[in-house]
């Protein structure tokens, strides 16, 4: 009897690592055994490839069996591993011929059926990243699988069929067992999937140039006004208006979300910007990721070049709102746990929307508050400082009045907005090319201060803010970025002093009434 040796891919967050599975069997009694930190899915393993390979025709040996993970010091979970063990056990019965370099990575059935796993998006990039191209992955998850370049997967939807191409005695093997489709995986939705429209909203025309703003530099958002003024409707429509994904970030997307096991990631690249939408009550494993073992992400990651939308925001626990602080400004979260520590990136657009207090009612005409000053102060406090100093556009939304609401249908509609953020983002991106940048909102203060500075004319206005204490330093950099933003849209070279007005303004519209 030889060793036997296949190849296979752990996942620890989106960083895919080698794994080289060893299998050998011993002279003893019965018995097997899974070595390399697995977690309790992988050896749960051992029944199912035992019944999948006698399902199969090819049952295993009767005698000791010892798999090997490579490297131990890593821990494997997941139920991902079953086939690269499978193939290395009949390797090493000599029942296949040897494997070569081919990556396994599927999960069995008790039938002998090839089912889908998570992740398989990431667990193939990595393997074409360290120099094995060749890969095997069920059928359900081929056409997933095929989206890496330079990747030559083949998929199977029965052990039978692969043990066949391996080399296999046809005689043997249950090959009449046809699996029906399992439907684990659904179709990705279009691209063209509609979004809603901007036309749908009615008057607020302040509202709605800061949503145009914020989607042309990436700017985070802060809607605060009473209930029904338009603060969701408004947050609904960003999306529809930001540029598709490039080829890089569309694989990032989908990497995220096939982690996930989001059915959205099954057959082609994610071109549109994702939107998440979490309820209030989501903890902080939810929106920024974790859970027992090794952590998952969770919406902020998914969110990842979308919009993270953060309705009725004050009803947030401080600590969950606070929590985004340092994706907001790394785009980047790397999450610790006993069992490890995993890295998701999370660089989305935040979206927060607020009542003025906890009735709502404080601002707007012919409304009656009956919160008092303490209770609205403590409602709005659960937005820290800290976190709105991170926030670019900060805006008063006030109802629609009742001309501006008879006005419907002749608003302007989202595809000619998106035309003009497009037009803005083409802009950007020859102006900060040089700088490995994308958009004005991930420009460091330094750029802004150095190769972009503007004339002290220009900056009067921000340096007295900055002077009086009504401007920290890190909002001084942002009102610069947008500023930037509104030159940019205006097809101007560079920003003027009324562009800087407006961005001061764009800023510091809700902090009056806060």
């Amino acid at each position: 009897m030889a060793l036997g040796r296949t190849y296979s891919i752990a996942l620890v967050g989106l960083n895919g690592y080698m794994v080289e599975v060893e299998a050998d069997i011993g002279q003893t009694l019965p018995a097997f055994v899974i070595l390399g930190l697995p977690d309790a899915s992988l050896n749960e393993a051992k029944e199912r490839i035992r019944s999948a390979a006698k399902n199969s025709g090819i049952p295993l040996s009767r005698r000791k069996i010892t798999a090997n993970l490579i490297p131990a010091s890593l821990p494997k979970r997941g139920s991902g591993f079953d086939l690269a063990v499978t193939m290395a056990v009949l390797r090493a019965a000599n029942d296949i011929r040897p494997t070569g370099r081919t990556v396994f990575i599927s999960e069995l059935g008790l039938d002998g059926r090839l089912r889908p796993v998570r992740g398989i998006l990431p667990a193939v990039m990595a393997s074409v990243q360290a120099g094995y191209p060749e890969i095997v992955v069920a059928q359900a998850n081929l056409a997933e699988a095929a989206l890496v370049p330079g990747a030559n997967v083949r998929g199977y939807s029965t052990l039978a069929r692969l043990a066949l191409d391996f080399g296999a005695d046809p005689q043997e093997l249950a090959l009449d067992f046809e699996p029906d489709d399992t439907g684990d995986r659904g179709d990705a939705p279009s691209d063209a999937a509609s979004c809603p429209d901007m036309a749908d909203v009615s008057g607020q025309g302040d509202a709605r140039r800061a949503l145009e703003v914020a989607a042309a530099g990436a700017h985070h958002l802060l809607l605060t006004g009473p209930p029904g003024a338009g603060k969701t409707m408004l947050a609904e429509r960003l999306p529809g208006l930001l540029p598709d994904l490039g080829d890089h970030e569309s694989m990032e997307v989908t990497a995220i979300h096939s982690l996930c096991g989001l059915p959205s990631s099954s057959v082609q690249l994610l071109r549109r910007p994702p939107f998440e939408n979490p309820h209030h009550s989501a903890t902080a494993a939810a929106i920024i990721g974790g859970g027992s073992g090794l952590p998952r992400p969770g919406a902020a990651s998914r969110a990842h070049r979308g919009v993270l939308f953060l309705d009725e925001a004050p009803e947030y626990e401080r600590r969950v709102l606070d929590a985004l602080r340092q994706p907001l400004e790394s785009g980047e979260l790397v999450i610790h746990r006993s069992a490890g520590t995993a890295a998701y990136p999370a660089r989305f657009q935040l979206v927060l929307a607020a009542n003025p207090c906890p009735c709502g009612k404080a601002s707007g005409k012919g409304l009656d508050c009956t919160c008092t000053p303490m209770m609205r102060r403590r409602y709005l406090a659960r937005m820290s400082g800290p976190l709105l100093d991170r926030v670019d556009i900060q805006l008063q939304v006030e109802r629609v009045s009742l001309a501006e609401f008879g006005q419907a249908g002749e608003e302007e509609d989202t595809a000619s907005v998106a035309q003009r953020v497009r037009d803005a983002r083409s802009r950007q991106s020859e102006r900060l090319n040089t700088f490995g940048l994308e958009t004005n909102s991930q420009v460091p203060g330094r750029i802004l201060r150095g190769e972009l500075r503007l004339p002290s004319a220009a900056t009067r206005i921000l340096d007295h803010s900055l002077e009086r204490g009504v401007l920290t330093a890190r909002g001084y950099d942002r009102v610069l970025r947008l500023a930037w933003t509104l030159a940019d849209l205006g097809h101007r070279g560079t920003p003027d002093t009324n562009d800087i007005g407006q961005a001061l303004g764009l800023r510091q519209a809700a902090a009056a009434v806060a």
